[in-house]
């Protein structure tokens, strides 16, 4: 995307909440485009577009598309299809067409649980195989919901937003900068066309994280002066090559390879600090009303190696400093055997607040603590849903695009062993996207001779 760096600022990234470049004749690719790029203009698209339609809450069905059939993507659409008011699957995308099978049983299994087995309704001319699929697929829909892994996820969203579409997607937004910027400039274009943006940041739903929140916003331990925030844990699924190529009986390439163990990749994944982490920073800008203007941070790979375990590190730490000079100790770790906690803390002059998923806690003179459970995945997705039947204003993807690039601004730091400035870092031109996507097509990063993937190297690596 042709967006000037120098536009997106601190002070206009941080006040404008993702203002797309002034003027109207900024060109945008149209995603996915094969051959002499295709452009429009943000102007255009925004002129032509049409306001989003009402849905009756209980008389007019709307109609899903499901972009990626993994695990998320099944989950998020089971939600979706149990939210109030006629709903329906009507499409499907994804580049495996196991995965799609599987992701379609799943969801009839689910809604046959709740006596609604109309609400999944997939003929086989709207399952749609490919890299170019998800564009066939939102074509027929009201609402897509985004979630293939989240390299793809920019010029998608840029694609439902270009057609019209209300769009569910899933966090990451992004995974490198120019990937945040492109997602920046549809988040305004779909303000203007009034189109309903959820971001699968689902503690914002969450009843303990919305009170807390609000106490510590109203000064339940005063002016908060330093923040901590962990996802610590053990390693997550792997798909070996062997285990894949035994599995389909044949060699893969590399691509295959690849998405079909995209965890390990950059450029498909962002690493587990973007893919993971990104839920605990995020709400840490939350509690900070905005995304932090330095990054300084260390890490590595040491006790996760092999060849099936790609590029990434298994431990970051990054020190965030916020434009009120204070700071955010953030770890996140991947390692067995290890001290693990999934939390954020604050430390403020009159007090302390700790939270966890199911439980949060403030210490001082405005004590409070609550373990309230609710349902966050459901709740976000009652949410949007909500607001597209009763054309409510709602767009989450400029705090989605916010705190994913607060995600990679940490890895930008640890990859590199610098010190990085936001500025510096949002305006960045390093692409991670392959030029190509085919199955035949070059890979952003291959296997040397050994088996195993050059491994970022602080203080050589360059990321601005």
């Amino acid at each position: 995307m042709n967006i000037d760096p120098k536009e997106f600022s601190r002070r206009q990234f941080f006040k404008t909440t993702g203002a797309a470049a002034a003027g109207g004749s900024l060109l945008v690719p149209l995603a996915g485009c094969r051959g002499p790029e295709k452009t429009t203009t943000l102007a255009t698209v925004a002129t032509a577009a049409a306001a989003t339609p009402v849905f009756a809450q209980h008389t007019d069905e709307l109609k899903i598309a499901l972009i990626g059939c993994g695990g998320r993507g099944t989950g998020a659409c089971s939600q979706a299809l149990n939210t109030e008011g006629p709903i329906k699957l009507i499409a499907m995308a994804d580049v495996f067409r196991d995965r799609m099978d599987s992701a379609l049983n799943t969801l009839k299994d689910e809604v046959a649980k709740h006596n609604k087995p109309e609400r999944v309704d997939v003929p086989e001319e709207n399952k749609f195989i490919g890299f170019d699929a998800y564009k066939k697929a939102i074509a027929l829909a009201d609402v897509v919901i985004l979630a293939t892994p989240p390299g793809f996820r920019p010029m998608q969203f840029e694609e439902a937003v270009n057609q019209g579409k209300n769009i569910f997607m899933e966090k990451p937004v992004a995974v490198d900068a120019p990937g945040v910027r492109k997602v920046l400039a549809a988040a305004k274009i779909a303000k203007e066309k009034n189109l309903k943006v959820g971001v699968g940041l689902q503690r914002h739903h969450q009843t303990g994280y919305i009170e807390s929140l609000k106490r510590l916003h109203d000064g339940a331990i005063g002016d908060i002066v330093a923040t901590r925030a962990y996802w610590n844990g053990n390693t997550p699924w792997c798909h070996t090559r062997a285990e894949l190529e035994k599995q389909y009986g044949r060699k893969l390439t590399e691509m295959e390879y690849q998405m079909r163990n995209w965890y390990y990749f950059v450029w498909i994944c962002g690493d587990h600090i973007v893919e993971q982490h990104i839920h605990n920073l995020d709400v840490i800008n939350w509690i900070k009303g905005g995304h932090p203007v330095k990054a300084r941070g260390n890490g590595g790979c040491e006790t996760r190696k092999g060849p099936d375990y790609g590029e990434i590190f298994d431990h970051h730490v990054v020190e965030f400093e916020y434009p009120d000079g204070s700071v955010c100790f953030s770890q996140c770790r991947h390692q067995q055997g290890c001290w693990n906690e999934v939390a954020e803390y604050a430390i403020g002059t009159k007090g302390k607040a700790h939270f966890t998923d199911g439980s949060w806690r403030i210490t001082g003179p405005q004590k409070w603590s609550s373990k309230t459970q609710t349902d966050k995945y459901q709740q976000e997705h009652d949410d949007l849903f909500a607001a597209i039947r009763n054309n409510t204003p709602y767009n989450e993807a400029e705090y989605g695009a916010h705190s994913t690039m607060t995600s990679i601004f940490g890895r930008m730091s640890t990859y590199s062993g610098k010190q990085l400035d936001w500025d510096e870092a949002i305006a960045s031109n390093i692409e991670t996207m392959p030029k190509v996507l085919a199955w035949d097509a070059e890979t952003p990063t291959k296997p040397g001779p050994n088996g195993l993937y050059q491994l970022p190297v602080p203080g050589q690596t360059v990321t601005v």
